[in-house]
């Protein structure tokens, strides 16, 4: 049997609705994508999980994170809170951004914000209601996004998302959190073409015409 493997963030990206924002074919132009997860368990072991790759698919970073959080909604907008901030930390601000959640409030609240931000009076077109718990990390989140060209949130079933299991398994996924010395640091170079930059091994698609291609530390409480 063949062996399977899980979509690229690209691909997942282009194939799911990223609410309040028009989807036009382009938004595969993508520099960067980013997809989170956050688990909440009764007995205090949850976890926050965190993928950013390219749009050729080369991994910028991983994590897995173990964390106890009081309930799903904060654990969501703590994991997208982390990886924005390794995203920061990883990725130059002419960068433009596709990001990958799990959560349908999430997702739309992040457009909404986007949103905001290009209107005359920084309101949003539709209300924005953050659940209880999650202030900090939505001001956060909204620091975050702002410091970025581009962005825009598409909502994704659980199964498909690869942050997943780095959530709900931390404890079988911690190795990923030591692979940045091994991930890319991209540097975009122009806004359409992202130069994915020194990497370590040297990429085994170095030659590949991206053209016509298909694919930190935790944030403080």
């Amino acid at each position: 049997m063949a062996a399977y493997r899980r979509p690229a963030l690209r691909n997942l990206f282009d194939e799911s609705p990223t609410p309040h924002i028009a989807h036009p074919p382009h938004t595969h132009c993508r520099d960067l994508y980013i997809a989170t997860d956050g688990s909440y368990r009764h007995d205090g072991d949850g976890g926050l999980g965190v993928v950013i790759e390219t749009r050729d698919g080369e991994s910028v970073a991983r994590l897995s994170v173990p964390d106890s959080v009081p309930n799903n909604n904060v654990a969501e907008y703590r994991a997208l809170h982390l990886g924005l901030d390794v995203l920061a930390v990883r990725a130059p601000q002419r960068a433009r951004v596709g990001i990958l959640v799990d959560h349908d409030d999430l997702a739309a609240n992040v457009n909404r914000a986007i949103l905001a931000a290009r209107g005359p009076d920084a309101r949003p077109p539709h209300p924005v209601s953050i659940p209880e718990g999650t202030a900090r990390h939505w001001r956060g989140i909204r620091a975050r996004i702002a410091g970025f060209d581009e962005l825009r949130a598409a909502r994704i079933d659980s199964g498909e998302n690869p942050a997943h299991p780095l959530a709900n398994t931390p404890d079988q996924y911690a190795h990923v959190n030591r692979e940045q010395n091994r991930c890319v640091r991209p540097s975009i170079d122009d806004a359409s073409e992202p130069s994915l930059g020194e990497q370590y091994p040297p990429p085994s698609r170095a030659n590949r015409d991206r053209s016509g291609a298909r694919g930190g530390e935790p944030a403080s409480d």
